[in-house]
Order: structure tokens, then sequence, then C-alpha cells
């Protein structure tokens, strides 16, 4: 053949693969499952002027094709029931021709999968900013991928923390009493500045490169789990970053809430159920956008609905989950927010979905827990199986500043809130905290030993399940009016040219060692309390601003004793026979002294008693 003819015949192949066109450049959710619970899977399908082509996917019947606005888009729905593990073909077909094929691929789920136990309140949830908690692998620090470079000397910026520094030190965590692991984000975060958060996502199914892979993250699963520990992703269903692939190329103009463009939000979550709210009101605090680097996603349109709910489930299957805690859940839709949890819970029906409901007020917080008896006044139900107790929260952010027990003052704030119980569908499965990433921390409000074993006396024996923050048991401060940055600072050790090393008893000085061997102490010991887990509540009027309670079941019972008073306190016995009823010895677990529970007990200023009959 001459090479005019050879030449020719590639100008007519190369006009005609223009014509016929697209070729699938993404595919989500990457791969699926067989053998799961919903059988209806919605393929999204991404290239240039894909929408202008036929699908066929070989063995399904195909629902539904939908075609937006945005020609490079294609959602294709199939039922999968009956799917066995292995390859299927998606093929793109124009004019007749079968333009490209696309291996697709079902896996086979783990055993049991569906019954997996999600985090409750016998667990210790330890809470991570992986970005600041140890550098495990320099390598990744910076990625010519990624924009944002490691900058430790900036309190904003990247300071190189990834998946492998957890990994490193989960003997730490483990030895500590902890029992579950909630992270901050790991998915990618490809924002120029202040990425280190990773609440602004801009690719939903990979884990941030400088944070290292989706198969570390399955490797740090898996790690836990042979420790017989727990791992929660931080998920957010709320808002994705400005920079976030599809954000940049829309499906179609409804996929985030536009006024047109931007508007904020007015932070006015109450709106969500408030019978005198304006319909203005109402619109800009649940489609307002969080920050204008976040656009908020419209989960009312049942493409994004359908899409958040399969990539929440194939990160459950893909890396194991054993819960989530879904970032700013009241400002979603209500409606939409419901039927996404719903569907991940009937999928997995002992998970466990803990809702960020930031409210000062426990009706307010209540409204957003399934079954809750405030939100069966409105006919909602959530089916949020955990809420996060920010009256709790606030209580004990307060009270050891106050040495007044009268008037709502002091100790009686622990005891009004517990009042409150009764607005609570399920109290055990409420988190409970003295801190987290966004508040203050607790040892720079009181930085006073005493005070932290008071607080941590409280978080171990309540009802709920505890969340400390990491570097609190080491007795780690941060201002947060100086900013975000101060509150989530390193954790020393966790970057080789540290000094101070308090991932270990060797390498912590002789104050960390006394926040970490007491919390170490408490917790480890309520690792095997199913009283305090599970058990019953009896609380007494705070007195002197001394607080008395009891936790308890039919097998057994314990009594706590808080004295927040800067003086010793005696306390007469006969007040509390209810729950006394001739049980007279008692073993203090955090000193191992003896008492005679007969007529008095002492107890010293700024001190704490867990009392075991």
């Amino acid at each position: 053949m001459s090479t005019k003819k050879i030449s020719y015949s590639i100008i007519i192949c190369l006009l005609l693969c223009n014509w016929l066109g697209a070729q699938i450049e993404k595919i989500e959710p990457p791969f699926w499952w067989s053998d799961m619970t919903n059988p209806e899977l919605q393929i999204m399908l991404y290239g240039s002027d894909i929408a202008s082509h036929d699908v066929i996917i070989e063995g399904f019947q195909i629902t539904n094709i939908v075609k937006t606005e945005n020609s490079n888009y294609l959602f294709v729905t199939i039922n999968t029931r009956d799917i066995e593990p292995g390859y299927v073909d998606i093929k793109l077909i124009k004019h007749g021709i079968v333009t490209s094929t696309t291996k697709y691929e079902f896996k086979e789920r783990i055993k049991d999968s569906r019954w997996r136990q999600g985090f409750n309140s016998s667990d210790l949830v330890y809470l991570i900013m992986p970005d600041r908690f140890a550098n495990g692998d320099e390598s990744n620090d910076n990625r010519e991928d990624m924009i944002e470079v490691t900058n430790r000397s900036f309190n904003g910026g990247r300071h190189g923390g990834d998946i492998r520094g957890v990994i490193n030190n989960l003997e730490y965590i483990h030895e500590l009493g902890a029992t579950a692991i909630w992270s901050t984000p790991l998915l990618e975060d490809n924002y120029h500045r202040y990425s280190y958060h990773h609440y602004a996502q801009s690719d939903v199914y990979r884990i941030d490169p400088r944070f290292g892979t989706n198969e570390e993250y399955i490797e740090l699963s898996r790690a836990l789990h042979a420790k017989e520990m727990k791992l929660i992703m931080d998920y957010v269903t709320n808002h994705w970053s400005i920079v976030h692939w599809m954000v940049k190329d829309l499906p179609c103009y409804d996929w985030i809430h536009q006024f047109p463009g931007y508007a904020n939000t007015n932070h006015r979550m109450t709106t969500q159920f408030d019978p005198n709210a304006s319909r203005r009101d109402k619109r800009y605090s649940e489609d307002g956008w969080f920050v204008p680097t976040m656009p908020d996603l419209n989960q009312r349109n049942p493409l994004v609905l359908n899409y958040l709910i399969q990539n929440a489930i194939w990160w459950i299957e893909y890396a194991e989950l054993d819960g989530f805690r879904v970032d700013t859940y009241s400002y979603n839709d209500k409606d939409a927010i419901a039927r996404w949890t719903k569907a991940i819970m009937d999928e997995y029906p002992n998970f466990n979905i803990v809702g960020e409901a930031w409210y000062h007020n426990q009706a307010q917080i209540s409204y957003w827990q399934k079954d809750s008896p405030i939100g069966s006044i409105q006919a909602y139900n959530s089916y949020c199986p955990s809420v996060m107790d920010f009256t709790l929260h606030d209580a004990l952010m307060a009270v050891f500043s106050e040495s007044d027990s009268i008037w709502g003052k002091g100790l009686v704030k622990i005891y009004d809130n517990l009042a409150n119980d009764f607005l609570y569908a399920d109290v055990d499965n409420i988190m409970i905290f003295l801190e987290n990433h966004d508040t203050p921390r607790f040892n720079e409000l009181y930085p006073k030993l005493s005070t932290y074993k008071l607080a941590i006396t409280l978080l171990a024996t309540l009802r709920g399940i505890p969340q400390i923050y990491y570097g609190s048991e080491i007795g780690m401060k941060g201002k947060k009016d100086v900013g975000d940055g101060d509150i989530r600072r390193d954790f020393p050790g966790g970057w080789k040219e540290d000094t101070n090393n308090a991932f270990t008893n060797s390498g912590r000085n002789k104050e960390q060692n006394a926040y970490y061997d007491f919390a170490r102490k408490v917790f480890n010991w309520r690792k095997n309390k199913p009283v305090i887990h599970k058990g019953q509540t009896m609380q007494f009027a705070p007195k002197q601003d001394v607080y008395v309670y009891f936790r308890y079941n039919d097998e057994e019972q314990v009594m706590v004793v808080i004295n927040n008073s800067v003086e010793d306190r005696v306390l007469n016995l006969s007040r509390f026979n209810e729950r006394l009823k001739g049980n007279n010895a008692a073993i203090d677990i955090l000193s191992g002294e003896k008492f005679l529970l007969l007529n008095e007990l002492k107890i010293k200023a700024r001190t704490s008693l867990i009392l075991e009959f």
C-alpha cells in the first residue's frame, strides 16, 4: 500500500473517531459489590460529549438513563440482583458502532458485611486531626498534583501528618483505652490554602495523596480491627470544594444551590423546625453556602442524593468502616438527609452514624436523633442513630469556673443537662465530649491537672459515648481566639525533629505523664463496665458544689462524687440511702483507697471519687 493511501486511511480513521465521539474518562462508583441489599445501582459516566451515545451494559437490563444539560455526563441505573462477582462490559454506541468498551467490576462482599457492628456506648472515641498528629511518611508531604505544600511554621497550613503516622502510633491510642478512632476527613482537598482540615473535598473517591493512598486507609482500618478497635469516617454531605472536579464542570445547574451564584448560609439551623420561620430565612439556612469555597450540594436533586448515598456505602464496604460522623448534619435538606441516613442504615442495620447538630438546647439536638419524641411532633424522623451532646459540652466548659451550685451555676449545669434526658429517644447513643477540633481547648481554659481530672471523671462515667480530642490526654493547649490552627497544634513527637515525644512513657515529661496516666486508668477501667455503658443513672442535686450520681444495673452500681469546691467537704450519707441500701464498703478506682460508707464521707477540695461497691 502506498504512503499516500496510508495517510488517507489515518485521516479517515481520525475523522471517524471524532465523529463517533466519546471515551469514558471517569466512572463513579469506580466498582461495586454483588449481593447488596438494595440492588439498584446508579453509575455515573463522564467523558466529552458522552451523552450523545447510547449505552449497553452486558448482562443487565438498564432501568433508567438520565441525560442532563451537560452532555459530558450520563447517569445509568441498573438492577444488580443476583449478579455474580466479576467484570462486565460497559459499551458506548453511536450510529450503531461501538466506540468504546470499559470493564466494570463487581466484587465479592466480605462475609457478614451487612451485619457489621458500629461504635456504641462501650467505646471511647479518639478524635484526630491527621495533618497535625504524626508525619509517618515524609515522601508524600508535597505532591506535583496537589497545590498546597507543607509549611509547618504556618498554623493554618499543611504540616505533613498522614495515615502512616496514625498507623505507627496506634499502640499509644490503644494503651490510653480508646476503642475507636474518628479522624477528620482524609479525602482529597486540592485547594491552594488552608486545605489541611479537608472539609472542602475535591474528589470524594480518593484519599488525599498527601495523607497516603486508598490502600493505606484500608490498612489503617484492618490494623484497628486487629486491636478490636473501630474506624469512624468523617463524612460531609452538605458541601464540596469549589475546586471539586464535578463543580468545575457541573452536571446540571441545580447540582449545587445557586441564588443565582453564591450566597452564604445564615447559620439559623432552627429554621429547620421553627413553625414561625420565614421561607427566606429557611432557604438561606439550608441552601446557603457554608463559606465561599464550599458550594452547597442540592440533595433535593435525586441524582445528587443517589450519588451521596452510593459514595457513603462504597466507603463503608471498601474500607470496612464502623461508623460515620456527619459534618454539619442540620444544614442539609432535612428530608433528603433522612433518606440518605435511612438508606445507609437499611444496608447496615447495626452501623452507627453520629450527626453534628450544633445547638445549645436539648430539644433542638434531640430533633435530629432517630425516633425523636421532639421530631415526632412534626412527623419527622432523621433515622440518625446518634447526635452530639453540645449542651453537655457547654456545661463542662463553664462549670469549673463557677463555685456555686445554686441558681443554675456550677455543677447544677450538669445536673440540669441530665434532667432533660427524657427528650432523647436513646440517651445511651449520644456522643459526649469536652472539646473537639472546632471548640476551645479545655486545658487552655482550665490549665490545672486537678480540673482535668474532674472533667475526665465526668466524661468517663456519664451516659453516652465519650469522645476525647487528640492531645487532651497529655495536657495540650490552644487558643481559639488565635485561630483554628492553634487549637489544632501538632502532637509532640509526631515529627522526627520534635524533641519531646509524648507517644512514649519515657518521652513524655512529668506533667504529660500525669495527665496521660490518669486518663489511661479511668478509660481502661471503663472498657469492661456494662454498668457505665448501659446502666441507669440516678443523680442527686448538687449541694455546696458537690455532685453525686449513681450508675447502676441489676448486677452492680458505681457511685461518683465530684467536689468542684475549693474547700474539703463532708457528705451526710443518709441522703443517698435510696441507692446505698446498706452497701457500706467501697473502693475508689482512682486511688485504690477503701471507704466505709456509714454516716459521713469526706472528700478533698477539687477532687473526685469513683466508688465501686
